[in-house]
């Protein structure tokens, strides 16, 4: 797979603030859509590191990162950012694994071994009070918990919104993401995800609500280009259609999804409820 869709460079910690650095790596591919991931590294007050969603470990990478810190925290933060988890843990055996609730019940995270040490919610662990805040965001399967880095302004995410850039995609891809309604700079939560969440929607705008009301100065996530300017009114376009925003929030539907049909989205809609469903067999 191309890695024309990453942002190099690749396996190595880039500072965007104090005490905040992501990692780039190489694509993966999710459905027939290449996906360039991103973990987020945040220093604690008491020098630990803690790797939200971690990519793929290097020894290189491992070398790079011990040189800010301890390796003390591994944050599983959604139930499908875990796949990285097991090199980790091996090389860092005394690092706490924290995930979120009901990934260690998931026969894939069982099979795989991995080892879940704590579940995170609303209130975050005791080690991390005061300089990070948790907001889960829940619906049928799918769960997220985004982290708010206080010092720095900085909210971390992995799904809840997918800023691809149109231009680095090839052509079949590129319209996937346009049908999803993740293509930047109109980049949201996946379609499939939005209709997940739209099942538990009461609790899930509170949840999206409390993580505009934190008013980021940045906002970073796993999958695209991420907000580096203007990150509280990208972050409340970006949650427009959870907050009940949708009308005044979007730009003019040529401009971000064009060619979609009525029958398409159907499909799509449809072939999600599939998903649910089959995802429920498999629980």
């Amino acid at each position: 797979m191309t890695h024309d869709i990453s942002y190099p460079p690749l396996n190595t910690p880039k500072p965007v603030a104090e005490d905040v650095w992501i990692v780039d790596a190489a694509p993966i591919e999710a459905g027939g859509l290449p996906l360039p991931i991103r973990m987020t590294v945040l220093r604690l007050a008491s020098g630990d590191l803690l790797l939200h969603s971690p990519v793929p470990h290097h020894p290189g990478l491992q070398r790079a990162l011990e040189a800010l810190g301890r390796i003390g925290h591994l944050v599983a933060p959604s139930i499908g950012h875990w796949m990285f988890l097991a090199g980790w843990q091996a090389a860092c055996p005394n690092a706490i694994t924290w995930a979120v609730p009901g990934l260690e019940d998931r026969r894939p995270v069982r099979r795989a071994g991995i080892r879940i040490d704590g579940e995170l919610g609303n209130t975050p662990p005791r080690a991390w009070a005061g300089a990070i805040d948790t907001v889960l965001v829940a619906g049928p399967v799918f769960r997220e918990v985004c982290l708010f880095h206080r010092p720095s302004g900085t909210l971390v995410l992995t799904d809840l919104v997918v800023n691809l850039e149109a231009d680095l995609l090839p052509p079949g891809p590129r319209a996937l993401a346009r049908l999803l309604g993740i293509v930047a700079p109109d980049g949201r939560a996946p379609l499939y995800l939005r209709l997940l969440l739209s099942l538990n929607r009461a609790e899930a705008a509170r949840a999206a609500q409390r993580l505009v009301d934190l008013a980021p100065d940045r906002v970073v996530f796993a999958h695209g280009q991420w907000f580096a300017r203007d990150a509280t009114s990208e972050l409340r376009r970006a949650l427009a259609w959870l907050l009940g925003q949708e009308a005044s929030a979007e730009r003019p539907l040529g401009q971000s999804r064009p060619g979609i049909t009525p029958w398409i989205a159907g499909a799509v809609l449809a072939s999600a409820v599939a998903a649910l469903a089959y995802a429920r067999r498999r629980r």
